[in-house]
């Protein structure tokens, strides 16, 4: 329910240092069940309407709209007819009568449900001068309930990963060092023929991958999904997308996909071409295709669900058909725009030469399995996003606002480091153990994030959410999906580009013949 572009809410108290402090519940419950197991219906709704006149201009502006609802077994004199006749007398409420002042209250009986009983909705308005003014409005809405928790929450986040994160490069700036060296003063043959670790794969390391247009695919979508961030972030924290303007978020999101497709296109097409790859038109389809081709197909599938169930809340026919517009008429040409002038470009030439046979790998430890290994390296970039993730959670599926996107900037940065860092390390050990196939590891080990991130939606669904009917069960774990898929290229793409970046540098660093 809204009012003047204002979400109805009722009103909560809560303490702040001894002073107490009024916020907003988004909505309200439309029934309850008591101690006994009796459920009950809220048939009548209080209104509370928020004003504030400008002393100047003398125009009254609403700042403020609240709802009470009550459960009350209205009694009436008369009887109720669907006909308007003349002989037709109008029903009179005795327990909600404005004339004789008889209002609702909570002392009244309640209206108990049971199935063929007769419910009768009723409404009252109050209006009521306010000294908040207009601009000002939304700060209750937006007032944070729990922001010491929040606070606590992201800070020791923050010191964790800067840990980890010296911890890590520590270790590794060490190790290289002491490697580099190493392999630079091998002056002799003999020397030469008895070197280990990461050197001795150099004539493989840069072999192109299986299903190599996948993989740029795959990376082509991730930097498409990160231009769009970056750039909605930066709006966001600048306050251009507050919840004052409804839909401006996800209009800017979705806008900014369809046009980040020129930088999918152009970074998909420009890997490929590192791998030697000539189906470059192929690639830019699957490209433009794959990712939203999936999101539509779920989309699709719930919005017929939901038109299914008579809901308002399906999306039109109409915005189905824009939907297709920008993604058919913008998006795929501009990915096809990216994709050629990034395949035009001369592939970026590769630190050491490629042998013609590719060398065997020898058998690996358990710990170097690659399922291990790849589950593993998706733990710390969840750990790092967890508990932002569960304010995002609350807000998409508990009527809540989001509007911390300082917040949320921070913990992205955290995200792209650790994303970085944690495929590094594994890809350094995978090369240090004479296995060259780091490519799509490197991928997914990031990219397994997603992983956990779906399987805490599954915590959160049984633990926080009181969902039993089956189109909206759906529906959670239908958008759940999306939500998954989108961050799985996001993070796999990072821990990829930033692998991708640390294994040249290496091989430029060595002396090879």
């Amino acid at each position: 329910m809204i009012l003047d572009n204002l979400p109805i809410g009722m009103i909560r108290l809560r303490d702040d240092k001894g002073k107490q402090v009024k916020t907003y519940e988004r909505g309200f419950p439309v029934g309850f069940k008591d101690d006994n197991g009796k459920v009950y219906l809220n048939n009548h709704l209080h209104f509370t309407i928020l004003y504030h006149r400008d002393a100047t201009t003398d125009l009254a502006r609403i700042v403020g709209f609240e709802v009470e609802p009550f459960s009350v077994a209205h009694k009436y004199e008369g009887s109720w007819h669907d006909d308007d006749d003349d002989d037709h007398h109008p029903v009179k409420l005795t327990t909600c009568d404005a004339e004789a002042q008889r209002y609702v209250s909570p002392k009244d009986p309640k209206l108990q449900i049971a199935e063929g009983k007769e419910v009768v909705f009723t409404y009252d308005v109050v209006y009521k001068a306010s000294d908040i003014r207009w601009a000002s409005r939304w700060d209750t809405y937006l007032l944070m309930t729990d922001d010491q928790i929040h606070w606590f929450s992201v800070v020791n986040s923050v010191m964790i990963v800067l840990f980890l994160s010296g911890m890590v490069a520590m270790i590794m700036l060490r190790t290289l060092r002491r490697d580099i060296s190493k392999y630079n003063q091998l002056e002799s043959a003999e020397e030469a023929a008895e070197e280990t670790g990461w050197k001795l794969v150099h004539g493989d390391v840069f072999r192109p991958p299986v299903h190599a247009s996948w993989l740029a695919v795959a990376v082509g979508t991730g930097v498409q999904l990160f231009c769009m961030s970056v750039v909605v972030m930066v709006f966001a924290a600048l306050g251009f997308l507050s919840p004052a303007n409804r839909g401006g978020l996800m209009t800017a999101i979705l806008l900014l996909f369809v046009f980040s497709g020129s930088f999918a296109g152009y970074s998909s097409a420009r890997l490929y071409k590192s791998f030697k790859g000539e189906a470059w038109k192929s690639t830019t389809v699957r490209t433009a295709l794959t990712y939203p081709g999936i999101v539509s197909v779920i989309f699709l599938t719930l919005n017929f669900l939901v038109w299914g169930q008579r809901s308002s809340g399906a999306v039109p026919f109409g915005a189905l058909m824009a939907l297709i517009f920008l993604w058919i008429g913008i998006s795929v040409p501009l990915t096809f725009m990216g994709s050629y002038f990034g395949y035009r470009k001369p592939a970026s030439e590769d630190p050491v030469r490629t042998n013609k046979i590719p060398r065997q790998v020898p058998e690996q430890p358990w710990y170097m399995h690659p399922v291990f290994s790849i589950l593993v390296g998706g733990i710390l970039p969840f750990g790092a996003v967890f508990i932002e993730l569960f304010f995002i959670l609350t807000s998409m599926w508990m009527h809540q606002f989001y509007y911390l996107f300082g917040f949320l900037a921070l913990v992205f940065i955290i995200l792209i480091v650790t994303c970085a860092e944690i495929t590094i390390v594994l890809a350094y050990f995978q090369l240090c153990s004479e296995d060259y196939h780091w490519w799509w590891r490197s991928y997914l080990t990031s990219g397994s994030s997603a992983v956990y991130l779906f399987l805490y939606s599954l915590f959160y669904f049984y633990t926080k959410l009181d969902i039993t009917k089956t189109v909206p069960a759906l529906m959670y774990f239908g958008y759940m999906t999306i939500v998954s898929l989108s961050f799985f290229a996001l993070t796999g793409m990072i821990g990829f580009m930033g692998c991708y970046k640390f294994v040249r540098l290496i091989y430029q660093a060595v002396k090879i013949d």
